[in-house]
Protein backbone atom coordinates (compact mmCIF):
# COMPACT_ATOMS: atom_id res chain seq x y z
CA UNK A 1 0.00 0.00 0.00
CA UNK A 2 1.43 3.13 -1.27
CA UNK A 3 -0.53 5.81 1.11
CA UNK A 4 -2.80 5.06 4.12
CA UNK A 5 -5.57 7.75 3.59
CA UNK A 6 -6.75 5.70 0.43
CA UNK A 7 -9.68 4.35 1.72
CA UNK A 8 -10.13 0.46 1.63
CA UNK A 9 -12.64 -2.65 2.57
CA UNK A 10 -12.34 -3.02 6.13
CA UNK A 11 -10.62 -6.73 6.40
CA UNK A 12 -13.45 -8.00 8.86
CA UNK A 13 -16.60 -6.75 6.92
CA UNK A 14 -17.13 -9.55 5.03
CA UNK A 15 -16.65 -12.11 8.04
CA UNK A 16 -19.37 -9.63 9.93
CA UNK A 17 -21.55 -9.32 7.31
CA UNK A 18 -21.95 -12.98 6.60
CA UNK A 19 -22.61 -14.06 9.74
CA UNK A 20 -19.01 -15.94 10.16
CA UNK A 21 -17.68 -13.30 13.04
CA UNK A 22 -17.48 -15.33 16.09
CA UNK A 23 -18.95 -13.51 18.88
CA UNK A 24 -18.31 -14.84 22.63
CA UNK A 25 -22.07 -16.49 22.38
CA UNK A 26 -21.19 -17.96 19.11
CA UNK A 27 -18.54 -20.46 20.72
CA UNK A 28 -19.57 -23.93 21.81
CA UNK A 29 -17.48 -26.79 23.30
CA UNK A 30 -18.34 -30.54 23.69
CA UNK A 31 -19.40 -31.04 27.40
CA UNK A 32 -20.13 -27.27 27.83
CA UNK A 33 -21.88 -26.47 30.99
CA UNK A 34 -23.40 -22.81 31.71
CA UNK A 35 -23.38 -20.23 34.65
CA UNK A 36 -25.79 -17.56 35.94
CA UNK A 37 -24.96 -15.27 38.97
CA UNK A 38 -27.18 -15.40 42.12
CA UNK A 39 -27.23 -11.67 43.11
CA UNK A 40 -27.88 -9.83 46.16
CA UNK A 41 -31.60 -8.13 46.36
CA UNK A 42 -30.84 -5.85 48.76
CA UNK A 43 -28.47 -2.37 48.48
CA UNK A 44 -26.47 -2.63 51.83
CA UNK A 45 -26.64 -5.01 54.87
CA UNK A 46 -24.87 -8.15 56.18
CA UNK A 47 -25.18 -12.06 54.88
CA UNK A 48 -26.35 -13.89 58.21
CA UNK A 49 -26.51 -17.11 56.78
CA UNK A 50 -26.49 -19.14 53.22
CA UNK A 51 -28.69 -22.25 52.49
CA UNK A 52 -27.92 -24.09 49.42
CA UNK A 53 -29.91 -26.50 48.43
CA UNK A 54 -28.68 -30.79 47.64
CA UNK A 55 -27.49 -30.05 43.92
CA UNK A 56 -28.13 -32.79 41.31
CA UNK A 57 -24.69 -34.28 39.80
CA UNK A 58 -23.48 -32.36 36.92
CA UNK A 59 -24.16 -29.39 38.74
CA UNK A 60 -21.78 -26.88 41.02
CA UNK A 61 -22.51 -23.53 43.47
CA UNK A 62 -19.04 -21.52 43.28
CA UNK A 63 -18.86 -18.59 46.05
CA UNK A 64 -15.73 -16.86 47.91
CA UNK A 65 -14.62 -19.86 49.34
CA UNK A 66 -13.59 -21.21 46.30
CA UNK A 67 -11.53 -18.49 45.41
CA UNK A 68 -8.02 -19.82 45.30
CA UNK A 69 -6.57 -15.56 45.82
CA UNK A 70 -7.69 -13.50 47.73
CA UNK A 71 -11.11 -11.70 46.59
CA UNK A 72 -10.51 -8.87 45.12
CA UNK A 73 -10.68 -7.31 41.23
CA UNK A 74 -7.49 -6.18 40.68
CA UNK A 75 -8.27 -2.73 39.04
CA UNK A 76 -6.67 -0.18 41.16
CA UNK A 77 -7.96 0.15 44.26
CA UNK A 78 -8.62 -3.51 45.25
CA UNK A 79 -12.19 -3.12 46.61
CA UNK A 80 -14.58 -4.85 44.54
CA UNK A 81 -14.59 -8.46 45.88
CA UNK A 82 -15.39 -11.53 43.10
CA UNK A 83 -18.73 -12.65 45.24
CA UNK A 84 -19.55 -10.83 48.34
CA UNK A 85 -18.49 -12.66 51.37
CA UNK A 86 -20.17 -10.74 54.85
CA UNK A 87 -21.46 -8.12 53.22
CA UNK A 88 -23.64 -6.50 50.62
CA UNK A 89 -23.02 -2.89 48.92
CA UNK A 90 -25.41 -2.62 46.22
CA UNK A 91 -28.70 -4.13 44.68
CA UNK A 92 -27.51 -6.78 42.35
CA UNK A 93 -24.19 -7.51 43.84
CA UNK A 94 -22.55 -11.19 42.64
CA UNK A 95 -22.63 -13.73 45.37
CA UNK A 96 -22.55 -16.73 43.28
CA UNK A 97 -22.54 -18.91 40.40
CA UNK A 98 -24.39 -21.54 39.94
CA UNK A 99 -23.11 -24.29 37.35
CA UNK A 100 -24.88 -26.69 35.50
CA UNK A 101 -25.47 -28.71 31.90
CA UNK A 102 -29.03 -27.37 31.85
CA UNK A 103 -30.28 -23.34 31.88
CA UNK A 104 -33.57 -23.74 33.16
CA UNK A 105 -32.49 -26.33 36.28
CA UNK A 106 -29.90 -23.69 36.82
CA UNK A 107 -32.72 -21.35 37.76
CA UNK A 108 -35.03 -24.25 39.72
CA UNK A 109 -31.30 -24.35 42.28
CA UNK A 110 -31.27 -20.75 42.08
CA UNK A 111 -34.83 -20.26 43.28
CA UNK A 112 -34.47 -22.67 46.33
CA UNK A 113 -31.25 -20.72 47.97
CA UNK A 114 -31.99 -18.87 50.70
CA UNK A 115 -29.45 -16.20 51.83
CA UNK A 116 -30.60 -14.55 55.41
CA UNK A 117 -29.80 -10.63 55.79
CA UNK A 118 -29.62 -7.93 58.05
CA UNK A 119 -30.80 -4.84 56.19
CA UNK A 120 -29.21 -1.49 56.84
CA UNK A 121 -29.19 1.79 55.44
CA UNK A 122 -27.91 2.30 52.30
CA UNK A 123 -25.99 5.02 51.19
CA UNK A 124 -27.46 7.15 48.11
CA UNK A 125 -26.79 11.04 48.75
CA UNK A 126 -23.28 11.81 47.67
CA UNK A 127 -22.07 12.75 51.42
CA UNK A 128 -19.12 10.42 51.16
CA UNK A 129 -16.51 11.91 49.36
CA UNK A 130 -13.54 8.49 49.03
CA UNK A 131 -11.22 10.81 46.78
CA UNK A 132 -10.64 14.54 46.84
CA UNK A 133 -8.52 16.47 43.96
CA UNK A 134 -7.54 20.46 43.16
CA UNK A 135 -5.28 21.91 41.48
CA UNK A 136 -5.25 25.64 40.12
CA UNK A 137 -3.32 27.78 37.30
CA UNK A 138 -2.40 31.53 38.01
CA UNK A 139 -3.70 33.31 40.28
CA UNK A 140 -6.86 31.18 40.83
CA UNK A 141 -9.81 32.29 42.18
CA UNK A 142 -9.77 35.38 42.67
CA UNK A 143 -13.53 37.27 42.77
CA UNK A 144 -12.61 40.01 45.46
CA UNK A 145 -10.07 41.53 43.66
CA UNK A 146 -11.17 42.18 40.43
CA UNK A 147 -14.87 41.03 40.08
CA UNK A 148 -17.39 43.67 38.81
CA UNK A 149 -19.86 40.34 39.17
CA UNK A 150 -19.58 36.59 40.02
CA UNK A 151 -22.25 34.34 37.41
CA UNK A 152 -22.84 31.21 38.62
CA UNK A 153 -24.38 27.84 37.30
CA UNK A 154 -24.39 24.07 38.46
CA UNK A 155 -24.89 21.38 36.23
CA UNK A 156 -25.90 17.83 35.86
CA UNK A 157 -25.20 15.01 33.88
CA UNK A 158 -27.10 11.42 34.25
CA UNK A 159 -25.75 7.35 34.13
CA UNK A 160 -25.73 6.37 30.37
CA UNK A 161 -25.44 3.17 29.12
CA UNK A 162 -22.87 1.94 26.95
CA UNK A 163 -25.29 -0.15 24.34
CA UNK A 164 -23.06 -2.13 23.12
CA UNK A 165 -23.83 -4.79 20.40
CA UNK A 166 -23.45 -8.00 22.44
CA UNK A 167 -23.98 -8.33 26.27
CA UNK A 168 -21.13 -8.94 28.65
CA UNK A 169 -19.75 -12.60 28.50
CA UNK A 170 -17.46 -15.33 28.30
CA UNK A 171 -16.53 -18.62 27.65
CA UNK A 172 -13.52 -20.63 29.46
CA UNK A 173 -12.03 -24.28 29.51
CA UNK A 174 -10.01 -26.08 31.69
CA UNK A 175 -7.17 -28.19 30.37
CA UNK A 176 -4.23 -30.14 32.68
CA UNK A 177 -4.32 -26.82 34.89
CA UNK A 178 -4.80 -24.00 32.36
CA UNK A 179 -7.33 -21.69 32.30
CA UNK A 180 -8.24 -20.08 28.93
CA UNK A 181 -11.27 -17.41 28.56
CA UNK A 182 -12.43 -16.27 25.13
CA UNK A 183 -14.43 -12.43 26.22
CA UNK A 184 -15.86 -9.65 24.83
CA UNK A 185 -13.12 -7.36 26.20
CA UNK A 186 -11.05 -4.19 25.29
CA UNK A 187 -8.00 -4.87 27.63
CA UNK A 188 -6.83 -8.71 27.35
CA UNK A 189 -4.14 -7.88 30.05
CA UNK A 190 -5.85 -6.16 32.57
CA UNK A 191 -8.02 -9.08 32.29
CA UNK A 192 -5.40 -11.47 32.69
CA UNK A 193 -3.65 -9.22 35.86
CA UNK A 194 -7.03 -10.04 37.56
CA UNK A 195 -6.56 -13.63 36.96
CA UNK A 196 -3.31 -13.76 37.93
CA UNK A 197 -4.14 -12.13 41.09
CA UNK A 198 -7.30 -14.48 41.87
CA UNK A 199 -6.10 -17.63 40.78
CA UNK A 200 -2.60 -17.89 42.45
CA UNK A 201 -1.08 -19.51 38.84
CA UNK A 202 1.50 -19.02 37.06
CA UNK A 203 1.44 -16.74 33.87
CA UNK A 204 1.53 -19.61 31.51
CA UNK A 205 -1.43 -20.95 33.06
CA UNK A 206 -4.12 -18.27 32.31
CA UNK A 207 -4.73 -17.62 28.62
CA UNK A 208 -7.12 -14.74 27.50
CA UNK A 209 -8.41 -14.72 23.91
CA UNK A 210 -10.47 -11.66 22.44
CA UNK A 211 -13.96 -12.66 20.87
CA UNK A 212 -15.03 -10.53 18.12
CA UNK A 213 -16.18 -7.38 19.69
CA UNK A 214 -19.20 -5.91 18.66
CA UNK A 215 -18.38 -2.34 20.45
CA UNK A 216 -17.55 -1.68 24.04
CA UNK A 217 -17.38 2.27 24.68
CA UNK A 218 -15.60 1.94 27.90
CA UNK A 219 -18.30 -0.29 29.40
CA UNK A 220 -15.86 -3.89 28.50
CA UNK A 221 -12.46 -2.50 30.10
CA UNK A 222 -12.06 -2.99 33.69
CA UNK A 223 -15.80 -4.37 34.27
CA UNK A 224 -15.11 -8.10 32.33
CA UNK A 225 -12.08 -8.49 34.68
CA UNK A 226 -15.27 -9.27 37.22
CA UNK A 227 -16.94 -11.84 34.73
CA UNK A 228 -13.50 -13.67 34.50
CA UNK A 229 -12.00 -14.63 37.83
CA UNK A 230 -15.80 -15.98 39.26
CA UNK A 231 -15.38 -17.70 35.90
CA UNK A 232 -12.41 -19.10 35.91
CA UNK A 233 -12.67 -20.08 40.07
CA UNK A 234 -15.41 -21.90 38.50
CA UNK A 235 -13.54 -23.64 36.14
CA UNK A 236 -11.59 -24.63 38.22
CA UNK A 237 -13.76 -26.37 40.71
CA UNK A 238 -15.46 -28.14 37.85
CA UNK A 239 -12.51 -28.66 35.09
CA UNK A 240 -15.03 -28.46 32.20
CA UNK A 241 -15.84 -25.82 29.51
CA UNK A 242 -18.03 -23.39 31.08
CA UNK A 243 -19.98 -20.12 29.27
CA UNK A 244 -21.53 -17.40 31.25
CA UNK A 245 -23.08 -14.71 29.27
CA UNK A 246 -25.54 -12.01 30.54
CA UNK A 247 -29.07 -12.00 28.88
CA UNK A 248 -29.44 -7.78 28.14
CA UNK A 249 -31.52 -7.12 31.28
CA UNK A 250 -28.84 -8.47 33.35
CA UNK A 251 -26.14 -6.58 31.39
CA UNK A 252 -28.23 -3.18 31.90
CA UNK A 253 -29.12 -3.36 35.47
CA UNK A 254 -25.67 -4.37 36.92
CA UNK A 255 -22.75 -3.42 34.75
CA UNK A 256 -20.71 -0.28 34.67
CA UNK A 257 -21.76 2.85 32.97
CA UNK A 258 -20.91 6.21 32.50
CA UNK A 259 -20.65 8.16 35.81
CA UNK A 260 -23.64 10.69 36.85
CA UNK A 261 -22.19 14.25 37.24
CA UNK A 262 -23.00 17.30 39.45
CA UNK A 263 -20.16 20.55 38.38
CA UNK A 264 -21.03 23.89 39.89
CA UNK A 265 -19.06 26.58 37.84
CA UNK A 266 -18.89 30.26 39.14
CA UNK A 267 -16.99 33.15 37.25
CA UNK A 268 -15.78 35.88 38.22
CA UNK A 269 -16.77 38.90 35.30
CA UNK A 270 -14.59 41.77 35.31
CA UNK A 271 -15.75 45.52 34.12
CA UNK A 272 -14.67 45.16 31.01
CA UNK A 273 -17.39 42.34 31.41
CA UNK A 274 -14.43 39.62 30.64
CA UNK A 275 -14.03 36.33 32.58
CA UNK A 276 -11.19 36.99 35.02
CA UNK A 277 -11.41 33.75 36.93
CA UNK A 278 -13.31 30.22 36.95
CA UNK A 279 -13.93 28.05 40.02
CA UNK A 280 -14.99 24.73 39.29
CA UNK A 281 -16.22 21.94 41.35
CA UNK A 282 -17.28 18.62 39.77
CA UNK A 283 -18.55 15.45 41.58
CA UNK A 284 -19.05 12.23 40.12
CA UNK A 285 -21.15 8.71 41.45
CA UNK A 286 -18.45 6.06 42.03
CA UNK A 287 -21.11 3.67 42.97
CA UNK A 288 -20.25 0.72 45.92
CA UNK A 289 -16.70 0.43 44.11
CA UNK A 290 -13.73 2.77 43.45
CA UNK A 291 -12.75 1.37 40.56
CA UNK A 292 -11.54 3.58 37.89
CA UNK A 293 -13.34 6.77 39.28
CA UNK A 294 -10.33 8.75 40.65
CA UNK A 295 -9.13 8.68 36.79
CA UNK A 296 -12.61 9.28 35.64
CA UNK A 297 -12.81 12.55 37.80
CA UNK A 298 -8.94 13.58 36.39
CA UNK A 299 -9.79 13.61 33.41
CA UNK A 300 -13.11 15.42 34.33
CA UNK A 301 -11.40 18.08 36.07
CA UNK A 302 -8.39 18.36 33.48
CA UNK A 303 -11.23 19.57 31.06
CA UNK A 304 -12.19 21.95 32.99
CA UNK A 305 -12.14 25.12 30.41
CA UNK A 306 -12.88 22.59 27.21
CA UNK A 307 -11.29 24.43 24.31
CA UNK A 308 -10.97 27.68 25.74
CA UNK A 309 -8.17 29.23 27.39
CA UNK A 310 -8.74 30.48 30.79
CA UNK A 311 -5.71 32.36 32.54
CA UNK A 312 -6.76 32.08 36.58
CA UNK A 313 -8.59 28.59 37.60
CA UNK A 314 -9.53 26.82 41.00
CA UNK A 315 -10.34 23.43 39.99
CA UNK A 316 -11.33 20.52 42.65
CA UNK A 317 -13.49 17.74 42.40
CA UNK A 318 -14.33 14.57 44.68
CA UNK A 319 -15.35 10.67 43.82
CA UNK A 320 -18.25 9.89 46.23
CA UNK A 321 -18.94 6.58 47.46
CA UNK A 322 -22.86 4.97 47.05
CA UNK A 323 -24.50 2.11 47.13
CA UNK A 324 -25.41 2.12 43.92
CA UNK A 325 -24.51 -0.21 41.27
CA UNK A 326 -20.65 0.25 40.61
CA UNK A 327 -19.62 3.08 37.41
CA UNK A 328 -16.60 3.25 35.10
CA UNK A 329 -15.22 4.07 31.89
CA UNK A 330 -17.31 4.86 28.80
CA UNK A 331 -15.63 7.09 25.97
CA UNK A 332 -14.09 10.34 27.27
CA UNK A 333 -13.74 9.23 30.96
CA UNK A 334 -15.57 12.51 32.33
CA UNK A 335 -14.07 14.29 29.86
CA UNK A 336 -17.81 14.56 28.25
CA UNK A 337 -19.14 15.56 31.55
CA UNK A 338 -17.25 18.81 31.74
CA UNK A 339 -17.75 19.99 27.81
CA UNK A 340 -21.42 19.64 28.51
CA UNK A 341 -20.94 22.13 31.67
CA UNK A 342 -17.98 24.30 29.87
CA UNK A 343 -20.36 24.62 26.70
CA UNK A 344 -23.44 25.42 28.31
CA UNK A 345 -21.77 27.76 30.91
CA UNK A 346 -19.86 30.04 28.12
CA UNK A 347 -23.24 30.41 26.92
CA UNK A 348 -24.94 31.36 30.09
CA UNK A 349 -22.66 33.47 30.46
CA UNK A 350 -23.26 35.51 27.38
CA UNK A 351 -26.56 35.66 27.82
CA UNK A 352 -26.32 36.98 31.45
CA UNK A 353 -23.94 39.83 30.22
CA UNK A 354 -26.19 40.43 27.19
CA UNK A 355 -23.24 39.73 24.21
CA UNK A 356 -23.49 37.19 21.74
CA UNK A 357 -23.08 33.96 22.14
CA UNK A 358 -21.04 33.03 19.07
CA UNK A 359 -18.32 36.03 19.53
CA UNK A 360 -18.33 35.87 23.05
CA UNK A 361 -17.10 32.20 22.44
CA UNK A 362 -14.52 33.24 19.82
CA UNK A 363 -12.54 35.52 22.05
CA UNK A 364 -11.78 32.40 24.37
CA UNK A 365 -10.92 29.84 22.20
CA UNK A 366 -7.23 28.12 22.80
CA UNK A 367 -4.76 29.39 20.71
CA UNK A 368 -1.00 27.11 19.89
CA UNK A 369 0.87 28.19 22.61
CA UNK A 370 -1.43 28.78 24.98
CA UNK A 371 -1.30 27.48 28.60
CA UNK A 372 -3.26 24.59 29.31
CA UNK A 373 -5.79 24.33 32.24
CA UNK A 374 -3.33 22.44 34.30
CA UNK A 375 -0.26 24.84 33.32
CA UNK A 376 0.84 22.60 30.28
CA UNK A 377 1.32 23.78 26.54
CA UNK A 378 -0.54 23.51 23.66
CA UNK A 379 2.24 22.57 21.04
CA UNK A 380 0.62 22.26 17.98
CA UNK A 381 -1.31 23.99 15.62
CA UNK A 382 -5.02 24.44 16.89
CA UNK A 383 -7.28 24.69 13.88
CA UNK A 384 -10.49 25.80 15.77
CA UNK A 385 -11.49 28.92 14.08
CA UNK A 386 -11.41 27.06 10.31
CA UNK A 387 -13.25 24.31 11.54
CA UNK A 388 -15.86 27.06 12.91
CA UNK A 389 -15.93 28.39 9.60
CA UNK A 390 -16.28 25.26 7.75
CA UNK A 391 -18.95 23.94 10.00
CA UNK A 392 -20.76 27.34 9.87
CA UNK A 393 -20.94 27.51 6.13
CA UNK A 394 -22.38 23.32 5.88
CA UNK A 395 -24.84 24.32 8.29
CA UNK A 396 -25.95 27.42 7.75
CA UNK A 397 -25.83 27.83 11.64
CA UNK A 398 -26.35 31.77 11.33
CA UNK A 399 -29.39 31.88 8.69
CA UNK A 400 -30.97 29.35 10.98
CA UNK A 401 -29.82 31.09 14.12
CA UNK A 402 -31.77 34.17 13.30
CA UNK A 403 -34.99 32.77 11.93
CA UNK A 404 -35.40 29.53 13.92
CA UNK A 405 -36.58 31.55 17.42
CA UNK A 406 -39.51 33.03 15.96
CA UNK A 407 -40.43 28.91 15.01
CA UNK A 408 -42.27 26.44 17.47
CA UNK A 409 -39.59 22.87 17.84
CA UNK A 410 -36.91 24.45 15.79
CA UNK A 411 -33.23 24.96 17.27
CA UNK A 412 -29.25 25.50 16.63
CA UNK A 413 -26.36 24.75 18.42
CA UNK A 414 -23.10 24.35 18.38
CA UNK A 415 -19.92 23.14 20.47
CA UNK A 416 -15.96 22.92 20.59
CA UNK A 417 -14.50 20.31 22.04
CA UNK A 418 -11.14 19.24 22.64
CA UNK A 419 -9.80 15.53 23.54
CA UNK A 420 -6.25 14.58 25.24
CA UNK A 421 -4.98 11.38 23.50
CA UNK A 422 -3.40 8.99 25.53
CA UNK A 423 -3.21 8.44 29.40
CA UNK A 424 -3.19 10.98 31.47
CA UNK A 425 0.25 12.85 32.24
CA UNK A 426 2.81 9.63 32.81
CA UNK A 427 0.95 6.91 32.53
CA UNK A 428 2.09 6.12 29.53
CA UNK A 429 5.23 5.83 31.01
CA UNK A 430 5.29 4.43 34.51
CA UNK A 431 2.05 2.81 34.44
CA UNK A 432 1.32 0.86 31.12
CA UNK A 433 4.82 0.60 29.20
CA UNK A 434 3.43 -0.26 26.45
CA UNK A 435 5.34 -2.93 24.32
CA UNK A 436 4.87 -4.12 21.09
CA UNK A 437 6.32 -6.82 18.22
CA UNK A 438 6.52 -7.30 14.67
CA UNK A 439 7.68 -10.29 12.94
CA UNK A 440 8.29 -11.34 9.65
CA UNK A 441 8.37 -15.31 8.55
CA UNK A 442 10.84 -17.01 5.79
CA UNK A 443 7.76 -16.68 3.65
CA UNK A 444 8.25 -12.75 4.44
CA UNK A 445 4.50 -12.59 5.61
CA UNK A 446 4.69 -10.00 8.26
CA UNK A 447 2.51 -10.41 11.54
CA UNK A 448 1.77 -7.74 14.16
CA UNK A 449 1.70 -8.95 17.53
CA UNK A 450 -0.07 -6.11 19.74
CA UNK A 451 -3.10 -6.38 22.79
CA UNK A 452 -4.85 -3.81 21.28
CA UNK A 453 -8.52 -5.17 20.40
CA UNK A 454 -10.65 -4.08 17.20
CA UNK A 455 -14.04 -3.75 18.84
CA UNK A 456 -15.55 -2.20 15.73
CA UNK A 457 -13.15 0.92 15.31
CA UNK A 458 -10.98 -1.06 12.82
CA UNK A 459 -7.58 -1.45 14.07
CA UNK A 460 -7.19 -4.54 12.16
CA UNK A 461 -7.19 -2.30 9.21
CA UNK A 462 -6.24 0.25 9.83
CA UNK A 463 -2.70 -1.01 11.60
CA UNK A 464 -2.23 -3.28 8.47
CA UNK A 465 -2.45 -0.71 6.60
CA UNK A 466 0.48 1.23 8.36
CA UNK A 467 2.67 -1.24 8.26
CA UNK A 468 2.18 -2.14 4.72
CA UNK A 469 2.50 1.50 3.47
CA UNK A 470 5.90 1.61 5.69
CA UNK A 471 7.05 -1.92 4.32
CA UNK A 472 5.57 -1.23 0.58
CA UNK A 473 4.19 -4.60 0.96
CA UNK A 474 0.34 -6.17 -0.30
CA UNK A 475 -1.93 -5.81 3.04
CA UNK A 476 -2.04 -9.22 2.29
CA UNK A 477 1.04 -9.88 3.54
CA UNK A 478 0.46 -8.46 6.83
CA UNK A 479 -1.76 -10.30 9.77
CA UNK A 480 -3.26 -9.39 12.95
CA UNK A 481 -5.80 -10.95 14.25
CA UNK A 482 -7.54 -11.15 17.19
CA UNK A 483 -5.63 -10.59 20.28
CA UNK A 484 -4.35 -13.78 22.80
CA UNK A 485 -1.83 -13.08 25.91
CA UNK A 486 -0.27 -16.36 24.75
CA UNK A 487 0.80 -14.97 21.56
CA UNK A 488 1.36 -11.01 22.24
CA UNK A 489 3.03 -8.59 24.28
CA UNK A 490 1.26 -6.13 26.89
CA UNK A 491 1.20 -3.49 24.28
CA UNK A 492 -1.93 -1.58 27.10
CA UNK A 493 -5.51 -1.57 27.22
CA UNK A 494 -7.90 -0.04 24.44
CA UNK A 495 -9.00 3.03 25.83
CA UNK A 496 -8.17 6.80 25.91
CA UNK A 497 -7.80 6.71 21.91
CA UNK A 498 -4.22 5.53 22.26
CA UNK A 499 -4.18 2.46 19.87
CA UNK A 500 -3.13 4.60 16.60
CA UNK A 501 -1.45 7.48 18.43
CA UNK A 502 0.94 5.10 21.02
CA UNK A 503 0.46 1.56 19.99
CA UNK A 504 0.60 2.75 16.36
CA UNK A 505 3.37 4.51 17.21
CA UNK A 506 5.40 1.88 17.98
CA UNK A 507 4.48 -0.45 15.44
CA UNK A 508 5.53 2.01 12.73
CA UNK A 509 9.00 2.70 14.45
CA UNK A 510 9.27 -1.56 14.48
CA UNK A 511 8.23 -1.52 10.88
CA UNK A 512 10.78 1.08 9.53
CA UNK A 513 13.39 -1.16 11.25
CA UNK A 514 12.22 -4.12 9.79
CA UNK A 515 12.27 -2.27 6.24
CA UNK A 516 15.99 -1.06 6.65
CA UNK A 517 16.97 -4.90 7.55
CA UNK A 518 14.54 -6.61 5.14
CA UNK A 519 16.29 -9.56 3.57
CA UNK A 520 13.47 -11.82 1.52
CA UNK A 521 13.47 -15.60 3.15
CA UNK A 522 14.71 -14.69 6.20
CA UNK A 523 12.67 -14.81 9.51
CA UNK A 524 13.29 -11.60 11.53
CA UNK A 525 11.36 -9.54 14.67
CA UNK A 526 11.69 -6.09 16.50
CA UNK A 527 9.74 -5.28 19.53
CA UNK A 528 9.68 -1.50 20.95
CA UNK A 529 8.54 0.11 24.07
CA UNK A 530 6.95 3.01 24.66
CA UNK A 531 9.16 5.95 26.30
CA UNK A 532 7.97 9.48 27.37
CA UNK A 533 8.60 12.03 25.23
CA UNK A 534 11.20 14.14 27.15
CA UNK A 535 9.10 17.83 26.84
CA UNK A 536 6.19 15.97 28.31
CA UNK A 537 6.45 16.70 32.23
CA UNK A 538 3.35 15.61 34.33
CA UNK A 539 3.18 16.27 38.16
CA UNK A 540 0.56 13.40 39.43
CA UNK A 541 -0.26 15.17 43.46
CA UNK A 542 -0.52 18.15 42.14
CA UNK A 543 -2.23 17.82 38.68
CA UNK A 544 -0.02 20.36 36.97
CA UNK A 545 2.25 20.25 33.52
CA UNK A 546 1.47 18.35 30.53
CA UNK A 547 -1.74 16.05 31.20
CA UNK A 548 -1.56 14.95 27.82
CA UNK A 549 1.25 13.94 24.95
CA UNK A 550 -1.42 15.54 22.28
CA UNK A 551 -4.68 16.73 21.46
CA UNK A 552 -7.02 16.51 19.17
CA UNK A 553 -10.11 19.14 18.43
CA UNK A 554 -13.27 19.24 17.05
CA UNK A 555 -16.93 21.36 16.33
CA UNK A 556 -20.42 20.28 16.50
Amino acid sequence: MKDITISIPRVDAWEKASGQAKYVSDYVYPGMLYAKTFRSPIASGKILARRYPRLPEGYAIIDYRDIPGKNVVKVIMEDMPIFAEMNVTYRGEPILLVVGPDKEKILEIMASIQIDYQETPAIFEWTKSIIHKQYSKGDGWKPSIEAARVIEYTYKTPLQEQAYLEPQGFVGTYDAGKISVIGSIQCPYYVKNALLFALRLPSDKIQVIQATVGGAFGGKEEFPSLMACQLAVALLKVKKPIKLVYEREEDILVTTKRHPATIKMQAAIDDNDHISSLKVHIGIDAGATTGLSGVVLMRAMIAATGAYTIDHLDVSGDVYWTNQVPNGAFRGFGAPQMMFAIEMFMEHIAQDLKQDPFQFRLRYLAKMGDRTSTNGSFRDPILLIEMIEQAMKISDYHTKAARFPTLKYHGIGWSVFLHGCGFTGSGEALTIKARIRLEKDSQDQVTIRVAAVDMGQGIRTTLRKLVSQILEIPLSQVDFDLPDTDLVPDSGPTVASRTMMIVGGLVAKAAEKMKANWLSGKAIAYEEQYVQPPEIHWDEDKMQGDAYPAYSWGVN
